[in-house]
């Protein structure tokens, strides 16, 4: 099992990139978002592994960070979603972004990705929230610190989600709501009045 490659960047195209590691050409199959971090072909290249076995190939799929193949992962484990599909939805939204998205709820920002469409948005949004919550739980201490507010809001509810349904009311769009809410409950605190983080989240979204 391979889990980790470091060579030279050889060559790459659309959704592939092959390292050279000790004369042997490895394909990697990659994400958007990895291929455009990687370096000029000639310079040493180093992505994260993980390695599908099949009767009829071997393939590999390659991360350029921890969060990206951990996103990977959970997304494979949602019926409907192949290797494919997951890398699809990586190249569009990075881990923050997704992890926004399926907290929020936000189908519309999910079908975004190419080959994702309603049912397939529908299901991971659903299957992944608790896992999705789980994982902005772990980071409430850096939320309260003030590095990112998202995860706040996912712990909040009630008076939260009346905020951001008002501002989807107001037309704007579900993930994008939701992180403005997130900033106005860390300015105001989390028993904030509804209105309150309506008049803050209003001013995160035209500044």
């Amino acid at each position: 099992m391979i889990g980790k490659l470091t060579g030279k960047l050889d060559s790459s195209g659309d959704d592939w990139a092959m390292i050279d590691v000790g004369g042997v050409g490895y394909v990697v199959f990659c994400s958007g978002r990895t291929l455009s971090r990687l370096p000029l072909a000639g310079e040493t290249a180093s992505v994260l592994i993980e390695t599908h076995v099949r009767e009829d190939h071997i393939h590999l799929y390659g991360f350029i960070d921890q969060g990206e193949r951990d996103w990977y992962r959970l997304l494979s484990t949602v019926q409907g979603v192949g290797a494919k599909m997951a890398l699809s939805i990586l190249s569009t939204l990075g881990p923050e972004e997704l992890l926004q998205a399926i907290a929020a709820q936000d189908k519309t920002s999910l079908t975004r990705a190419s080959g994702v469409g309603p049912k397939i948005a529908g299901r991971i949004a659903s299957e992944l929230k608790e896992k999705a919550g789980g994982i902005a739980l772990g980071n409430m201490a850096a939320d309260l610190a003030g590095t990112n507010a998202p995860s706040a809001v996912a712990a909040a509810g009630g008076l939260s989600e009346d905020a951001i349904s008002a501002l989807v009311n107001l037309g704007y769009r579900r993930a994008d709501a939701f992180g403005a809410v997130g900033k106005a409950m860390h300015e105001l605190g989390k028993d904030a009045p509804v209105e309150s983080l309506i008049r803050i989240g209003l001013r995160e979204l035209s500044s």
